[in-house]
């Protein structure tokens, strides 16, 4: 049984007799436990659906036809999520202070989640019966956290002894037609150097079904397992780059894709250029921040067209420490653009503690205080990821709040583009 959280006006899913509240039973004759159930069973353009009201105990077996472009207009609840079954010493769950959005209390690895949102998943709690909708409902590309294609050294790294060897699992999805995008979150002296040479081995041996995988350092905040697990240093990012690299070339060579990334944040440690924009295959795990930088850039680029003249503005721009030695980079092109004069304004974490650096962290009350000491700008300009779809940072406090204390316009900015085209006051 599923429940309906909202429908649309004038939506066929009114027109059938649902509202918010009712339970869905069954679609086509099966039955519905979350939105991939809901969403892959009502794609014919025809099916019958059996659901209850939430003040009549009657079922109600309807009987649907409609073009397949039509959108059926019902919002579900969404999925009670999967829980992670391991424990790695550089969960970021384990890292999280007092005082965060409950949410991120929660160790997930729900591979559904993976489907939809790109969230990566280990598949090391799959049973049967998900394995099979796997295949049945096609759930491709998936997301998948690899780390290392040696099974003990995997079984290491999440601290689950009984986590299944991974490229026969992903072999066995491999063979029903489905794809995966995978990363390696690299921790020093267990999953780089020799390890992390085998796993790109492996993968690339697996096949043209691995679209991409990803080398991301280690990153810990002030409450990580420090004991346990460190970051990696300059040099052992430098040795991380070259491997990636080494196995890029060799993609391109055969398949005429970069395949191997290396998260900016490798580059950044490492103290090493970041690659062209053209190295990272459409920006596939942008996400994760791998090509954030020259993401932006293009972005950029292919907007600056469009934004108004902002001679003579102050607009500031709060990001992360991590992000702000590189943001010049994007920012040039934007004064050039617009004549704006663009004030960067790095924020050090007071949530996780200065290690952490990445501009999706920061807290508001962090971005309140960089605002109080901007001085007078025109507007002010947050990364997007700051902010969740209801508007608070991750310290729960509403972007409304902060931006009520703020003298000029509050922003969040997934591209700048988004944010410069709104015309500003006189």
């Amino acid at each position: 049984m599923l429940r309906v959280m909202a429908v649309s006006p004038d939506s066929i899913g009114e027109g059938i007799g649902l509202r918010s509240g009712a339970e869905l039973m069954t679609v086509a004759g099966q039955p519905v436990d979350d939105f991939l159930d809901w969403e892959f069973l009502t794609a014919d353009d025809a099916f019958t659906v059996v659901y209850r009201l939430p003040d009549d105990d009657a079922e109600y077996e309807v009987e649907v036809e409609r073009p397949i472009e039509e959108p059926l207009g019902v919002a579900v609840e969404p999925p009670r999520i999967r829980r992670c079954a391991n424990r790695c010493d550089f969960c970021f769950v384990d890292g999280n202070p007092d005082g965060v959005r409950e949410v991120l209390y929660i160790r997930d690895d729900d591979y559904r989640l993976s489907f939809r949102y790109g969230n990566f998943a280990t598949l090391t709690n799959l049973k049967d019966h998900d394995t099979q909708r796997i295949i049945d409902y096609r759930l491709s590309p998936l997301y998948v956290s690899v780390h290392a294609t040696d099974p003990v050294v995997r079984r290491w790294v999440l601290r689950n002894p009984q986590a299944p060897a991974v490229l026969p699992q992903m072999r066995h999805f491999a063979d029903h037609g489905i794809e995966f995008h995978t990363q390696i979150v690299m921790s020093p002296g267990v999953n780089d150097g020799d390890v992390l040479r085998q796993s790109l081995d492996d993968l690339w041996a697996f096949g043209p079904e691995v679209l991409s995988v990803s080398v991301v350092p280690v990153g810990l905040t002030e409450f990580s397992k420090h004991s346990r697990v460190r970051e990696p240093d300059a040099i052992e990012c430098a040795k991380a780059v070259d491997i990636v690299e080494a196995a890029a070339e060799r993609a391109r060579g055969a398949r005429g894709i970069s395949w191997a990334l290396g998260a900016d944040e490798l580059y950044i440690r490492a103290d090493r250029e970041l690659p062209p924009p053209s190295a990272y295959d459409g920006f596939d795990q942008v996400e994760n921040g791998v090509g954030s930088v020259r993401w932006l850039q293009q972005q950029v680029a292919e907007g600056a067209a469009s934004l108004p003249d902002l001679a003579g503005r102050r607009i500031a721009v709060l990001t992360g420490t991590s992000m702000a030695a590189l943001m010049p980079m994007v920012l040039g092109p934007l004064t050039e653009a617009t004549g704006a004069d663009f004030r960067l304004i790095a924020v050090e974490n007071d949530l996780f503690g200065p290690r952490v650096t990445t501009a999706g962290l920061i807290s508001g009350a962090a971005i309140g205080e960089a605002l109080a000491a901007a001085g007078s700008v025109d507007l002010a300009l947050i990364p997007g990821e700051c902010v969740n779809d209801d508007g608070l940072f991750i310290d729960s406090v509403p972007m409304a709040e902060v931006a009520a204390g703020f003298a000029a316009p509050l922003r969040a900015s997934k591209n700048f583009i988004d944010a410069l085209q709104e015309p500003l006051a006189a």
